[in-house]
């Protein structure tokens, strides 16, 4: 928590729950830390995302990603349907919005699992959301996790790479940063942030 400036008076908490970002460099971890994180606590709420990009095995639609075609992804852009969205490595992602607005109403807390361009644009349009940046351990570290997928082409892996040098620089524009050491330990504390109102 930021220290309250002399002279002002501390804004107290917001009784409704916040929209929670977690954004980071591509091969951090993300995902990992959010399906621990909701195998243990499976009330947090994921937004799934829409994405043009084809399914990995294993994945299935609605679950990890909408995958829908490039002419369905226009549409959700055209009306207006998607709370974000970017392009990375070639591929569009975006965050379907009357969900995410149904939810934060309900009164559920909301985490979004999203890349830089998508946590910007989620800042810009609901200032309220708590941004977290899940850094790696080293660098290193970040290298041998996104070349040891095996699911990636080598001229896409070179994109991710000089992508990450890009989104690791954007750190200081994040409300909190957990470092990717244990699994447990930072889907323990992403759950702290989430659930905090």
């Amino acid at each position: 928590m930021a220290a309250t400036p002399r002279g002002t008076t501390p804004v107290p908490p917001d009784p409704h729950p916040r929209l929670t970002v977690l954004s980071g460099p591509s091969g951090v971890g993300k995902s990992t830390v959010v399906a621990h994180m909701r195998k243990v606590h499976p009330e947090v709420w994921l937004s799934v995302s829409a994405t043009t990009r084809k399914p990995r095995p294993g994945e299935r639609h609605g679950v990890q990603y909408f995958f829908v075609d490039d002419e369905e992804f226009d549409k959700l852009v055209a009306n207006g349907e998607l709370l974000e969205w970017a392009e990375f490595a070639g591929n569009r992602y975006g965050t379907p919005r009357r969900a995410v607005l149904d939810r934060l109403e309900a009164g559920e807390p909301v985490l979004l699992e999203i890349d830089l361009q998508g946590a910007r644009l989620v800042r810009n349009s609901m200032p309220e959301a708590q941004l977290v940046f899940l850094a790696p351990p080293s660098w290193d570290e970040l290298v041998r996790r996104l070349t040891g997928r095996g699911t990636e082409p080598p001229d896409v892996i070179e994109r991710r790479l000089a992508a990450a040098k890009i989104e690791l620089a954007a750190e200081p524009e994040f409300d909190t940063t957990l470092v990717n050491t244990s699994v447990e330990d930072v889907a323990r504390e992403l759950l702290a942030l989430v659930k905090v109102l």
